[in-house]
């Protein structure tokens, strides 16, 4: 019997290791950026396995791997080497912003595909050239957002469009930001390109712009918006004296307008939006707090949003997931969102330039 027990044990454990699929190869491009710490301290979950990184810094690489403990042996100063002999299934880039077309350009021809940090390029013309690579060689090019993974968004989602609960959207407005990069601690090798222009595209326009952009466009359901305007300043010139540190951008479309505030000078960190539509609204405090108000009620209620709204718990288990075809596409990461988000920021900082409106022609 035991004998029995044993044998029918063998077999159910071999058939849980045939039916577990394999470990996601992943590759780093980059680790100047600081969320490269999220993928590092999780690589022990099983799900992925590193198979190279490419980041010249030896000192940092070495910093990253003592604390970690991933062999300096992964390390190239290339990433067409680290391609080469890693043989990764996808890359995920954690350096400077304006280097994401050159991570795709060495991953699409060979069938990689890829994840940035936000947002997707620094220029339009950059993230439509990534589009054309990924789509020819039908590779994912995806962009992470920390509020991708916060309950709170995709209940407010479902509130707004999916139960079309508050009416039509009419406004959108969304905070984001914190004290500034610098008064948070950001490592130096982070602090060096995200307060270049060039690098990074700008100040907190392009770092933290780029989460409204994201998010209106996705409550707009992928809709363009007609127009972009933008104030950009410079309220702490000495600590920033090549980028903004403080950013409002107006969207406007035909039947709503969103309202971007992006800073380096919120007095706490916040990711938080307002959604209101023509019969009530639906705001986020955090990622999981929420507050609402609909047609009939006398006074805001609040409501809790489980991080299982949300498509994954991180954006790794997400990408994991979805090479596998375990999960649908999710639109907040997805390229059209992304593209859109890019061509805002891009006319954003035209007109904080320009002091004009900059009109977005009609899409191709």
């Amino acid at each position: 019997m035991y004998r029995l027990l044993f044998f029918c044990l063998l077999l159910a454990q071999l058939s849980i290791a045939q039916t577990a699929p394999k470990p996601l190869r992943v590759g780093i491009a980059g680790l100047t950026h600081a969320h490269v710490h999220q993928i590092l301290g999780r690589l022990k979950q099983g799900d992925l396995v590193l198979v190279g990184v490419s980041e010249p810094n030896r000192d940092l690489a070495g910093r990253l791997a003592k604390q970690y403990g991933f062999d300096m042996a992964l390390v190239y100063p290339s990433l067409d080497e680290m391609l080469t002999k890693g043989k990764p299934e996808a890359v995920l880039d954690f350096g400077a912003i304006a280097d994401h077309v050159k991570t795709v350009k060495g991953c699409a021809p060979r069938g990689i595909h890829v994840m940035v940090e936000k947002p997707l390029a620094t220029t339009y013309a950059d993230a439509v050239q990534m589009a054309a690579l990924a789509r020819k060689h039908n590779t994912q090019l995806l962009t992470n957002y920390e509020t991708t993974w916060y309950g709170s968004n995709h209940r407010a989602y479902a509130v707004a469009n999916t139960n079309k609960a508050i009416g039509d959207i009419r406004k959108i407005v969304v905070h984001d930001g914190h004290e500034g990069p610098k008064e948070i601690g950001c490592n130096p090798e982070f602090l060096a390109w995200l307060t270049d222009p060039v690098a990074n595209g700008a100040g907190a326009l392009f770092d933290f712009g780029c989460y409204g952009a994201n998010l209106a466009t996705w409550l707009m359901q992928g809709q363009r918006p007609t127009t972009v305007r933008a104030v950009t300043q410079q309220i702490k010139p000495a600590v920033y004296p090549n980028v903004d540190d403080e950013a409002t951008v107006l969207l406007t479309y035909p039947t709503a307008q969103a309202i971007i505030q992006a800073s380096w000078n919120w007095p706490f960190s916040r990711k938080d939006m307002e959604v209101y539509g023509k019969t009530g609204y639906v705001n986020t405090v955090d990622a999981t707090r929420m507050r609402v108000r609909l047609t009939g009620e006398k006074a805001e209620r609040p409501m809790e949003a489980p991080q299982t709204d949300a498509p994954a718990k991180d954006p790794f288990t997400y990408l994991a997931r979805l090479l596998r075809g375990e999960t649908k596409p999710d639109a907040l990461t997805s390229l059209e969102n992304n593209l859109i988000v890019v061509e805002i920021l891009d006319a954003a900082r035209q007109s904080a330039k320009t002091g004009k409106a900059i009109e977005l022609k009609s899409a191709k």
